[in-house]
């Protein structure tokens, strides 16, 4: 890990405010690096990190730190955080592409409760990467209209384990083995992709942990391990 950016990305994955950290120029720091590390890959929320702030924005930062300049300290080092902050939200969305905007939009007005409370109280429940996949299957949704067959990829992404049955025969159904033990982190996502991708003609019958039994294969068929209903 070597630029702000990555550091920011760190500390979002971990469900944590990137504001709470405060960049301060690095007193001693290797010319051939931006972030002044004790540990390399070690970040944590609220941390104090020291940066190299001649690495790649010298232009910036060449006269806010010039040898012969020691009044208003305490200035500008408010003001380097806040330019750093400024820099690493920069560096973010330079990467980006307009797919990527959009499905930050998803995730913005998801967490704005335009699809409803309950919904956004259980996206919040997800991890940042497990959003980003919701998001991204909405935008879908609304591109091709292909619920059912985007249900079954949420369920797979999220629930690698999962199978799903269909019963189209005489009544929309789908059997869904979540493979998973059941517990309330597994039911608020089974139950949010539910919500956002399943049609509501559709019956469902959820088998958590034990599958039921299928004639022909094995794996279905085991002593004590069957699903009964």
């Amino acid at each position: 890990m070597n630029y702000i950016w990555d550091v920011v990305m760190r500390i979002r994955n971990l469900q944590a405010d990137a504001a709470d950290i405060r960049f301060v120029p690095a007193q001693t720091y290797s010319p051939y690096m931006e972030l002044s590390l004790p540990e390399l890959n070690a970040v944590l929320p609220g941390q104090v990190l020291e940066i190299n702030p001649y690495y790649r924005f010298y232009d910036i930062f060449r006269d806010l730190y010039a040898p012969d300049l020691t009044g208003d300290e305490e200035l500008r080092d408010t003001l380097f955080d806040l330019l750093m902050h400024f820099l690493a939200e920069i560096d973010l969305h330079q990467g980006m592409n307009r797919r990527e905007y959009y499905i930050r939009f998803v995730r913005r007005d998801i967490a704005g409760g335009l699809f409803g409370g309950r919904i956004r109280e259980y996206f919040s429940r997800l991890k940042r990467e497990e959003q980003e996949t919701v998001a991204e299957g909405i935008l879908r949704l609304y591109e091709t209209g292909e619920a059912v067959h985007l249900f079954k990829e949420m369920m797979k992404r999220l629930f690698p384990g999962s199978v799903i049955y269909a019963n189209c025969e005489e009544k929309d159904e789908l059997l869904i083995y979540v493979g998973r033990e059941e517990n309330e982190a597994a039911r608020i996502r089974v139950e949010l992709i539910l919500e956002l991708f399943l049609p509501p003609r559709f019956h469902t019958e959820l088998y958590w942990s034990r599958h039921f039994g299928v004639l022909g294969m094995e794996s279905t068929m085991r002593m004590d391990a069957i699903a009964l209903h």
